[in-house]
């Protein structure tokens, strides 16, 4: 298994729409083969940045789910974003 570890900050007044966005994303990762979990977490004390973490049976299977994604629809949350996430990934053997 592979978890991919995002990580987000929201531009200045869009925590909240940047919040739903990865909230809403939920429905098409979820259903995307090789998904084994998906969460989305707030920082405590900084509201506008946001880890999500992702469960899969590969890497390519997250790949794919990615690449699945309407690209017009993820150009038009972009002005959510502060700054380009980041993310990696992780191998959970247990």
């Amino acid at each position: 298994m592979i978890v991919r570890v995002g990580h987000f900050q929201a531009a200045l007044g869009k925590s909240d729409e940047l919040y739903d966005f990865l909230q809403s994303l939920a429905e098409h990762i979820c259903q995307s083969e090789g998904n084994l979990g998906y969460q989305v977490l707030r920082d405590e004390a900084v509201a506008d940045k946001f880890m999500v973490i992702e469960h899969w049976q590969s890497k390519q299977a997250h790949q794919d789910s990615l690449a699945a994604y309407p690209k017009e629809q993820m150009a038009a949350v972009m002005p959510l974003f502060a700054g380009a996430p980041s993310g990696q990934y992780y191998l959970c053997e247990s």
